[in-house]
């Protein structure tokens, strides 16, 4: 039974609650950075998504947890055992969900190579590190503007490729690193720099909820919670397996969601009028849209995908004048997307051949109905 609350019993945060399921669907979206002051049910909202994700198949005495059915995603020795003719032992476990301190080192996120003995004995022996444990799970990092910078680089390059290499003179190891990157922080302890601010693929700022009858809901459920954990995830067991349901559905679905041309224009129209830099937001866009459309079991994506991913890709890519809230900038999202799927669909028209005066007048009148 978990010891936290569950995910589905949090009050209000929509947007954060969307940002993580997306994420927990489709991890290679790149995370999600979640803003807000203190005591907004940051850390509490990663934890309980942790203990709401599915089961995942693992190799038994593989420290990686790596998948025994995928070659892509398995690390050098469970490669080497298997080319060895060794079937791997498979086992079952809960999502894991790891804690990167603040104190964390370059070392102890990536892990280490022993040097010495690769030297003296030839053995390449490899110290897992926090990448390793947080394979095919979930990594919080809490107060993540107060990490080093260098630190914080390594965990999005890890969480963008998929993979952590290890390098120490000339000896190399590799280990599959996928997992659902969730980073919080309070902005009034600092901002992180741009540059690592545009990494996260997502961001969703939270403030405290002001509505008293929410506010009230919210007591009404901390309160019991604390005092008989069991006994009220039973109430919630239901609906946390229901949500968990709906994620894995997702997730097997979510490589055949597809989409049209005209949905990329629909993004790239849509990034340029807000005069976005970069095209990472682009990509980011695309992928998050059709995780949410596997969420809601829509085979193509669609314009409350674009936007619903819209909304929560472009926060802290958005270019604001000082004491400008990013809030203002949405109130034109709706709009300027209506205008990107018109220019979206001029364009699509335009590229296309003019096949009007090759037609017979009885074609023309069934195209002009259709």
């Amino acid at each position: 039974m978990p010891s936290v609350l569950p995910f589905t019993a949090l009050v209000g945060q929509e947007r954060m609650i969307m940002a993580l399921i997306l994420n927990a669907i489709s991890p290679q979206i790149g995370g999600v950075l979640i803003r807000g002051e203190r005591g907004t049910a940051k850390s509490t909202a990663a934890r309980a998504l942790a203990t709401l994700l599915p089961e995942i198949k693992v190799v038994a005495d593989c420290p990686f947890g790596c998948d025994p059915y995928r070659r892509d995603r398995q690390c050098d020795n469970c490669r080497q055992r298997i080319e060895q003719g060794e079937e791997l032992p498979v086992s079952t476990q809960r999502t894991r969900f790891v804690d990167l301190p603040v104190s964390a080192t370059e070392d102890r996120v990536v892990g280490t190579l022993d040097i010495e003995l690769a030297i003296k004995k030839g053995e390449r022996h490899f110290e897992p590190g926090v990448l390793a444990a947080a394979n095919r799970g979930l990594l919080y990092v809490d107060e993540v503007n107060l990490l080093d910078d260098h630190v914080v680089d390594l965990l999005l390059d890890s969480a963008a490729m998929g993979i952590n290499v290890v390098e120490r003179e000339g000896i190399s190891f590799s280990h599959p690193a996928r997992f659902i990157l969730v980073g919080t922080m309070n902005p009034e302890e600092g901002d992180l720099r741009p540059q690592l601010l545009d990494r996260f693929a997502l961001c969703v700022d939270i403030q405290g909820i002001h509505d008293p009858q929410k506010r009230v809901e919210i007591l009404r459920r901390t309160v019991p919670f604390e005092r008989d954990p069991a006994g009220f995830y039973a109430e919630w067991e239901s609906r946390e397996h229901e949500l968990s349901g709906d994620i894995a559905n997702a997730r097997q679905m979510v490589s055949q969601v597809t989409y049209a041309e005209r949905d990329l224009f629909t993004i790239a129209h849509l990034t340029s009028e807000m005069q976005v830099d970069g095209h990472r937001a682009d990509i980011v866009i695309l992928k998050a849209a059709m995780a949410h459309a596997a969420f809601h079991r829509r085979p193509h994506i669609t314009d409350e995908d674009i936007l619903m991913a819209a909304e929560l890709a472009l926060p802290h890519r958005l270019k604001r004048q000082p004491f400008q809230d990013t809030e203002v900038r949405f109130l034109e999202l709706t709009e300027r997307l209506g205008q990107a799927r018109e220019e979206a669909m001029e364009q699509a028209t335009s590229d296309k051949p003019d096949e009007s005066s090759s037609a017979s007048p009885e074609e023309k009148k069934t195209k002009v109905r259709s």
